[in-house]
């Protein structure tokens, strides 16, 4: 499938994000082309402080470990604060996220220590044909890059830049390559994916792209969205969502809260009342829908009340993949400034809406036993339904194809399956 790692390539640790994934591949093929075997790249995220804490101890086993390797690091938090791993003696180069993905930036003769410019300058996204990735079995697209909104709470602006475009055909001969070895599902992927086509000629819409993608290319058995904002999706997403069967019934929300007035406060387009309106309309379309969630627990003025309507949106709209994060200042952005929720405060509104996150993909798995699902193989014994959910094989299959399997039973946290008809 193209995605095996060859016998002395650089090494790459991603953290964060999908387009994080799709970008690692592009700086793996750029070090590769320029004999860099042994490099270790570690692609950061800044979305809180704890990641970039995990990259900072990455970095640090990365040079225990290999003492001799060069260490390059990048990504968000590289861009947005370079100054904390100038100060750490082991890393030996600090890439922009411009910079990252220029072949330019990679070789052995390059040795200008920190190569960071002014995100805010860029003003397309560059096409980068790759290959396949590296132990996965589906491909990330990206379709988009940066943000034009300024949540008060975000960091990613100003690690990513303004929201630009990929051009359809760039897409379309991406997904072309990736088809070609192997690949079945592609997950579209960006910082704002629902803003996509607002800079292009003729300015079209992601469901337009979506459809034009997926007649392009129907080799494409699979097409994923990666986060979704509730308002912003287009009447042709919405026709591709009720009729399209290879755009799958999982469905990702950037929702962030469910108070309005934490809403405001975060600078989010959306209300309360908008995400019921949603998950409504998307039921409706599609039955068999289910839904993800980011919701970030603790924003600073949240009170019980605040949090009690976030945690009873995620019950009625029955959210069954919920990504929660307690709130982590990010100096630098409005809501760093604002009266803050104590640290216990968020780690136990957190843990309760974790636990409601729990219960629904419970109660999910539970209503899949006994039922033949289609299902993406990652590994031997693994792979990952319609749906999303994970599912554990008792017999082997071939990582990145598509099978139909007969659903056993649930532990509450993963299907299991035997050989369907």
């Amino acid at each position: 499938m193209g995605n095996q790692k060859p016998v002395n390539a650089p090494e790459v640790i991603t953290f964060g994000c999908r387009l994080n994934t799709y970008e690692s591949e592009v700086m793996r093929g750029h070090a590769m082309a320029a004999g860099m075997d042994n490099a270790i790249i570690i692609n950061t995220c800044a979305v809180t402080n704890e990641a970039e804490r995990q990259a900072r101890q990455a970095i640090r086993k990365a040079r225990r470990d290999n003492p001799n390797a060069k260490i390059v690091v990048t990504g968000c938090a590289a861009q947005t604060n370079p100054d904390q791993f100038k100060e750490m003696e082991e890393v030996d180069q600090i890439l922009g996220n411009l910079e990252k993905l220029e072949a330019s930036s990679f070789g052995l003769e390059n040795d200008e220590r920190v190569q960071v410019n002014d995100i805010m300058a860029a003003e397309e996204t560059a096409s980068h044909l790759i290959e396949g990735f590296e132990g996965r079995a589906r491909a990330f697209l990206q379709i988009q890059n940066g943000c034009d909104h300024r949540c008060t709470f975000c960091i990613i602006p100003y690690g990513r830049g303004n929201s630009r475009s990929v051009p359809l055909g760039a897409i379309v001969d991406q997904a072309k390559s990736l088809t070609k070895n192997g690949y079945k599902e592609f997950v579209l992927t960006g910082v704002d994916i629902t803003a996509y086509g607002e800079d292009l000629p003729g300015t079209p819409t992601l469901g337009q792209m979506c459809r034009r993608l997926l007649a392009a290319v129907p080799e494409i058995e699979r097409l994923r969205l990666s986060s979704l904002d509730p308002v912003e999706v287009d009447n042709d997403l919405w026709r591709l969502i009720e009729g399209e069967s290879r755009l799958m019934p999982h469905l990702h929300i950037s929702l962030q809260a469910g108070d309005d007035m934490v809403l405001k406060r975060m600078k989010r387009r959306h209300l309360r009342a908008d995400v019921y309106d949603f998950v409504e309309k998307a039921r409706r379309l599609r039955p068999d829908a289910v839904f993800g969630a980011d919701i970030i627990a603790g924003f600073p003025t949240e009170t019980d009340e605040m949090a009690e309507n976030s945690e009873r949106l995620a019950v009625e709209c029955d959210i069954t993949y919920m990504h929660v994060f307690p709130y982590s200042e990010r100096p630098g952005t409005p809501a760093a400034k604002m009266p803050q929720v104590p640290g216990n405060i968020r780690k136990e509104r957190a843990a309760r809406l974790r636990q409601i996150g729990d219960d629904n993909l419970r109660r999910f798995l539970q209503s899949q036993v006994g039922k033949t699902l289609s299902v993406l193989v990652e590994n031997e014994t693994t792979g990952r339904t319609e749906h999303y959910a994970p599912v554990t094989l008792d017999f082997t299959a071939e990582p990145g194809t598509i099978i139909q399997v007969h659903i056993t039973r649930t532990d509450d946290k993963k299907l299991y399956a035997s050989l369907g008809a």
